[in-house]
């Protein structure tokens, strides 16, 4: 029995003794005090039994005629009838014990049946939910399909339609070279045109095949060093930098000199992360790279003061089509992926506090 229980039980008692000592001690002659006592007595009988039920209406009805048999004694010397009017009350008491308890007892077997009934009703409620979510989840899957089957269809058409020009590009890049000398202050820009001219080939390449879903292609045979790639890269988004006042700064310490990478297929994807951060910031916005080495791996680290990307979107952003901006294809960040992970590589993103900018870090193996 629970200590609350001890003091409702306790209580009770207490107060069916009080009302029997107040009969006895009220002149018989004080009529309305006796009937007051009375209707004072239901109380204590009414309460067991909402509380305990019909067992403890009852029990609570015979403590009660108990210390009813103080009154009856008053009526006793005044003859029968007197007597005889006063029994009725003892059987009143009996009887709304029982009847409230019965009641009360109804009640309790509903309340659990409801509970019951509640409980059932909020685990369907639960599975109909998980079952929601995995339609939802299920035409969001679809959608992409579709939209991979269609950009498959619009690659496999104009991958041919790219690649002549780009071809043509090509050649007449490599028929101006000529013109200028490996000393000429021109000619690395004319050489970072030829390897763009190639990489866009290659992303031609990766877009029809991410369409077909099939793996990235085979690493370049030609490596480079990690900081030439991201000399390259930087180069090629200097007037990006400069139009919009970002400040790129980069610490990339000298063991990655040795770390070699396919130049092309690691541009992209710095390429991708660091036009991110342009759009994503407004001027003046502040760009820091930095690598940082494990035991087996190298993790290059992208951090901006951008406004950040909410919790809701971050588990999103590397699949294929999500894009938070209405120009966006939402393909930049799904190739990225792609490609690092063809090296056995992830790329994860931060951005713990909204408006303190957000950090991507793309961490390959050394044993490229």
């Amino acid at each position: 029995m629970e200590k609350t229980d001890k003091i409702y039980i306790l209580l009770l008692f207490l107060t069916v003794v009080v009302v029997g000592l107040l009969h006895t001690y009220t002149p018989a002659d004080k009529v309305i005090y006796h009937d007051i006592y009375r209707r004072i007595s239901y109380l204590p009988i009414v309460v067991a039994a909402l509380l305990y039920g019909i067992r403890g209406g009852v029990i609570l009805a015979a403590c009660t005629s108990i210390a009813f048999i103080p009154h009856l004694r008053h009526f006793y010397h005044l003859g029968p009838s007197a007597y005889l009017s006063e029994l009725p009350e003892i059987i009143l008491y009996f009887g709304a014990g029982f009847v409230i308890g019965a009641i009360a007892a109804k009640e309790k077997q509903l309340r659990i049946k409801y509970q019951v009934l509640s409980s059932r009703l909020e685990r369907s409620y639960k599975k109909l939910h998980t079952q929601a979510s995995t339609l939802v989840e299920a035409e969001e899957q679809l959608r992409a399909s579709q939209k991979l089957s269609a950009l498959g269809q619009l690659s496999a058409s104009l991958a041919h339609e790219v690649k002549n020009p780009l071809a043509a590009i090509r050649g007449a890049v490599e028929i101006l070279s000529d013109d200028f000398p490996p000393t000429h202050p021109k000619r690395e820009f004319a050489d970072i045109l030829l390897k763009e001219t190639s990489r866009l080939s290659t992303t031609v390449e990766e877009v029809l095949r991410f369409s077909r879903k099939q793996e990235p292609g085979p690493a370049s045979p030609s490596l480079e060093p990690l900081p030439q790639v991201f000399e390259r890269v930087t180069t090629l988004l200097e007037n990006n930098f400069h139009k919009n006042n970002i400040t790129l700064t980069t610490n990339l310490p000298p063991p990655t000199d040795n770390f070699l990478v396919d130049g092309d297929k690691l541009a992209q994807v710095f390429i991708n992360l660091l036009l991110n951060s342009c759009e994503a910031m407004e001027k003046n916005g502040r760009i820091t790279v930095e690598t940082k080495q494990d035991n087996d791996k190298i993790h290059i680290i992208f951090r901006d003061n951008g406004p950040g990307i909410p919790e809701k979107y971050r588990s999103k952003i590397f699949t294929p089509f999500f894009s938070t901006r209405k120009e966006g294809t939402g393909l930049g960040l799904a190739i990225s992926s792609r490609i690092v992970e063809s090296y056995g590589g992830t790329i994860s993103v931060d951005s713990p506090k909204k408006g303190h900018g957000a950090t991507f870090t793309v961490s390959l193996p050394v044993q490229v």
